[in-house]
């Protein structure tokens, strides 16, 4: 798959994340420091019940582009769940343990993507509103 490709499936990894109220959303173009994908997106939910909420969004939004994930880690506890696309990986925490791995970090030098509107602005917005409580 090419690396456009791969941006188009994340993104549409991003729009289901956003669907679900996902915040602190972070796209990480990772393809040139690693061979296990193209992209990361991270992002976190303010409960498990949220965390599950935006996996299980997120595999839906795929089967609707005809994708499915390879994987899927860590649903049934809602800690961190991870899915593995191929060429996309997202990371959905709930914010205690995002914290605790802090995978952005780990992963410093991968440029951040910058997100086409609306999405953007959706991002900014949920991390305003996070911020507010």
């Amino acid at each position: 798959m090419s690396r456009a490709e791969a941006l188009e499936k994340a993104l549409a990894c991003v729009k289901a994340a956003l669907d679900k109220k996902a915040y602190d959303l972070v796209l990480l173009e990772v393809g040139d420091l690693t061979s296990l994908a193209d992209y990361f997106l991270i992002c976190t939910g303010r409960s498990d019940t949220q965390v599950q909420a935006i996996t299980q969004s997120i595999e839906q939004e795929l089967k609707q582009l005809g994708e499915s994930a390879l994987a899927v880690e860590g649903y049934p506890h809602g800690q961190w769940a991870v899915i593995d696309c191929g060429d996309v990986v997202v990371h959905v925490f709930f914010d205690p343990v995002r914290e605790f791995y802090d995978l952005e970090r780990l992963w410093v030098r991968a440029p951040r993507v910058k997100l086409p509107e609306p999405y953007e602005t959706q991002v900014r917005d949920l991390r305003l509103a996070n911020q507010a409580r």
